[in-house]
């Protein structure tokens, strides 16, 4: 498990559940240090206690001899440097490693998706799948009920990724996808953000039902420009996450949302949250994505431009509702 947050922790701690050893590695050796001591991530998860299987590192070179499987939890921007650092670790990773990732998110500097960096970093050879869908690493850590998708090219290698997950309480559906899983945690991310920038300022319940919906229609319109298949956005990778992030104030990227709405800066909303929002990069790179494909996504833009650009979340509001009447299907 390369990644020892909040989620990278809780998924360690699913997997442990079934007595499978798990190595849980972070690039800090002082959380590491904590992690063994205590046993228990009292930064980002503070009340679950680790699983015997589990078993924190900070010496990446040392995974080559203990496993070929691993899934990554980074945050996106993250994510090409600890794969060069796997890579150099590791200069025999081949085609019998295989990779999974759950972190969401497009590489911010680039607006590429995270299996165009892996295969520019690690290669074709090796074989990899993304995780995603409506899912909070506390509910995860407690073993609630929880339904996740697996997207990977080859549909035999995506159900083996699921049985990696997969328990009596955790359902986990398989995609061809890949594209489209990895759009939509990018996509339902911004949309929080809109969501809680919508509630902050007080506009309740109808507005936010619209933005959700209007939300899924900009995911589709973007994830199918860019190869996803529209089926994919109504199901756990699409409209499931984009439910949960804009409803639950578990989710940091609606409670970055929720800040600014009332008025804060995104420097210290970041600051209060202490923890990555992937929402705020990736709203600039779907953005200039958008922009680049001439694909119209104006809750994207208007997210954009009061993060990036300093508009007054009323005015972006207001522009939204002022756009040039149209059939809904549009």
């Amino acid at each position: 498990m390369l990644g020892a947050g909040s989620w990278g922790t809780a998924l360690a701690i699913l997997i442990a559940r079934r007595d499978q050893p798990v190595l849980l590695w972070d690039h800090n050796p002082e959380h590491v240090a904590a992690l063994k001591k205590e046993r228990r991530n009292t930064r980002y998860l503070p009340d679950f206690e680790l699983p015997d299987p589990i078993i924190p590192t900070a010496d990446l070179s040392s995974l080559a001899t203990q496993t070929r499987d691993f899934v990554i939890t980074v945050p996106s921007h993250a994510f090409r440097a600890t794969l060069s650092e796997l890579g150099e670790a590791l200069p025999e990773l081949d085609h019998h490693c295989r990779f999974c990732w759950g972190t969401k998110g497009l590489e911010a500097t680039s607006g590429k998706l995270l299996n165009e960096v892996f295969d520019e970093v690690i290669g074709q050879s090796a074989i990899r799948s993304a995780l995603s869908g409506p899912s909070f690493a506390r509910e995860v850590a407690a073993h609630l009920p929880t339904a996740l998708t697996v997207a990977a090219d080859d549909p035999a290698e995506a159900e083996r990724f699921a049985g990696w997950f997969r328990d009596h309480r955790t359902r986990i559906y398989t995609s061809g996808d890949l594209a489209g899983v990895q759009l939509g945690g990018a996509i339902k991310n911004v949309m929080a953000i809109a969501a809680g920038i919508s509630d902050g300022l007080g506009f309740g319940a109808n507005a936010r039902a619209a933005l959700i919906t209007r939300g899924l229609a900009e995911m589709v319109r973007l994830g199918v420009a860019l190869g996803g298949q529209a089926d994919t956005f109504q199901g756990l990778a699409g409209i499931g996450d984009l439910v949960l992030t804009c409803t639950d104030d578990q989710s940091r990227n609606r409670r970055v949302g929720l800040g600014v709405g009332r008025g804060n800066s995104l420097a210290d909303v970041l600051r209060e949250i202490g923890q990555e929002a992937e929402g705020v990069d990736s709203a600039r790179a779907l953005y200039q994505k958008s922009q680049g494909l001439g694909v119209e996504m104006p809750i994207t833009e208007q997210v954009y431009r009061v993060l990036f650009a300093g508009i007054d979340p009323m005015i972006a509001v207001q522009t939204l509702l002022d756009r040039e009447p149209r059939p809904e299907t549009a």
